[in-house]
C-alpha cells in the first residue's frame, strides 16, 4: 500500500479540527488515506444498505454507538448525520479530529458539510497520487510519457488488478457522469455534457474561451460557465489565475484551463498509446497538463492553497507558472529531454522585470536535475519534490 504524502497534513488538521473532511476526485484514495492514517478508528460505510438504514433512523443515537469517533465513509448519503454530527461535538467534551468524513460524491459532501458544520470543519483535498508517491514505492515507468499516458489514480496501479487504462477510464466517465453529473444537469442534457468533457479536453493548458466551447457542442456560454464549475468542484479540471503582478506591462485577465489528470485527459484526446501521445499536436499541452497537476499534489498535500498563478502580458510574452511559495518560482514547462539554455529565456526575462530574489525553473523531462547559469532545471521524475 503506498504511503500517501497527505497524511502528515490529515494528521495536522485532525488536531485542530473536530471533524475533517477529504475530498478530492472520485477514486483519488481518500478512504483508504483516513483507514492508513487512523487504523484505530471505527470505519463505517453508508455503501452498506442496513448501515445507512439504521443511522437515518436515528442519527444521534448512531453516533453514540462510537465514543471514540470514527471514519464514516459515503457520508452525503445520509444527509441527516451532519447535522447530528454537530449536534455531538457542541454537546460533548471537544475532541480534536474525532470524525472524518469522506465521500464519492463532491458536490453534495461539501455542500452538506458546509451548511451543518461550519466552524468545526476543515477540509483536506486529495488528488490522484503524485510523482514523488509513485517513485518511493517504484512505480514510475520507465519513461516520464508512459507515466503522463497511464495517470495517476490509484487503481491503475494496484498489483491486485490488471486494469488497461483505456477501460477503466471509459467506465470512470460512466460513473462520473451517472452518479455526480446527473443530480447537477437535466437528464437529457448528458449525452451533451459527455461531448462537453470532450471538448473541453483539447483546450487543456490553454486560455479558457467560453464562446468557441459552447459554439464546439451548440450551447449558451452561461451553460458552459455552469458546466464548467461541475468539472471544477468535482476536481477534474482546475482553473489557472492570470497574475497579478503587473510589472509594467498590461496583462491577461483569462484564466487558463488545465485537467487534473493527465491519463483522463489522454482518453479523453482518444490518444491510445504512448506512441501516439509522443506524436500527438496535443504533446506540449498534456506534458504542460501534468506538470501543473504535480505542482497543485505538493501544495495539496501539505493541506496548503496552490497559490499558482501564470504570466502572460498583451503582447504575448508568457511564463507557465509563477508559484508564489516560500519564495517565488517562474516554471517553464517543455517537453523535451534536454536541459539548454534557451529554454530558460521567458524565465530570464521575467527575473529582469522583477529584479528580486525569485528563482527561475524549468521543468523537463529528462533524467538529470542540475543548475544552470542560476536556473534549475528540473527533472520529471522529481517535479513533485520541488518546492
Amino acid at each position: 500500500m503506498i504511503e500517501r504524502a497527505a497524511k502528515n497534513a490529515l494528521l495536522r488538521l485532525a488536531s485542530q479540527f473536530a471533524v475533517v473532511g477529504i475530498t478530492g476526485p472520485r477514486q483519488s484514495g481518500k478512504s483508504t488515506l483516513a483507514k492508513m492514517t487512523f487504523p484505530e478508528k471505527q470505519y463505517i460505510s453508508f455503501d452498506d444498505k442496513a448501515m445507512r438504514e439504521l443511522a437515518a433512523s436515528n442519527p444521534k443515537d448512531f453516533l453514540l454507538a462510537f465514543p471514540g469517533g470514527a471514519i464514516i465513509d459515503e457520508a452525503q448519503k445520509v444527509p441527516e448525520i451532519f447535522d447530528a454530527v454537530k449536534y455531538h461535538i457542541d454537546q460533548n467534551t471537544f475532541t480534536p479530529g474525532k470524525f472524518i468524513l469522506t465521500g464519492s460524491n463532491q458536490f453534495n459532501l461539501k455542500q452538506n458539510m458546509t451548511d451543518s458544520l461550519a466552524g468545526r470543519a476543515v477540509f483536506l483535498k486529495l488528488l490522484p497520487f503524485s510523482i514523488g508517491e509513485l517513485k518511493r514505492d517504484n512505480l514510475l515507468g520507465g519513461n516520464a510519457y508512459e507515466t503522463i499516458f497511464k495517470g495517476c489514480y490509484p487503481p491503475l496501479y494496484d498489483a491486485a488488478k490488471h486494469f488497461l487504462p483505456d477501460d477503466w477510464f471509459n467506465s470512470y466517465v460512466d460513473t462520473y457522469l451517472d452518479l455526480d453529473v446527473q443530480s447537477q444537469i437535466n437528464y437529457s442534457n448528458l449525452s451533451v455534457f459527455k461531448k462537453f468533457i470532450q471538448i473541453c479536453a483539447t483546450y487543456s493548458g490553454q486560455m479558457l474561451s467560453m464562446d468557441n466551447i459552447a459554439r464546439g457542442i451548440g450551447v449558451s456560454a452561461p451553460t458552459v460557465k455552469q458546466w464548467l464549475s461541475i468539472l471544477e468542484s468535482s476536481f477534474i479540471i482546475h482553473f489557472l489565475e492570470p497574475d497579478t503582478q503587473n510589472l509594467g506591462k498590461s496583462l491577461v485577465k483569462t484564466p487558463k484551463m488545465y485537467f487534473v489528470d493527465s491519463g483522463l485527459l489522454c482518453h479523453l484526446l482518444r490518444i491510445e498509446s504512448v506512441e501516439e501521445l509522443i506524436l500527438s499536436p496535443h504533446k506540449g499541452a498534456i506534458v504542460e497538463t501534468f506538470a501543473l497537476a504535480e505542482m497543485l499534489k505538493v501544495r495539496m498535500n501539505q493541506g496548503k492553497k496552490p497559490n499558482l498563478t501564470y504570466f502572460r502580458d498583451q503582447k504575448g510574452f508568457e511564463v507557465d507558472t509563477i508559484a508564489d511559495w516560500k519564495r517565488t518560482f517562474a516554471i517553464e514547462i517543455k517537453s523535451t529531454s534536454e536541459p539548454e539554455q534557451k529554454l530558460s529565456e521567458n524565465t530570464r526575462q521575467y527575473l529582469k522585470l522583477r529584479d528580486d530574489d525569485s528563482q527561475g525553473t524549468v521543468f523537463y523531462l529528462g533524467d538529470l536535475t542540475c543548475r544552470i547559469n542560476g536556473i534549475d532545471y528540473v527533472s520529471w521524475k522529481d517535479w513533485g519534490d520541488y518546492s
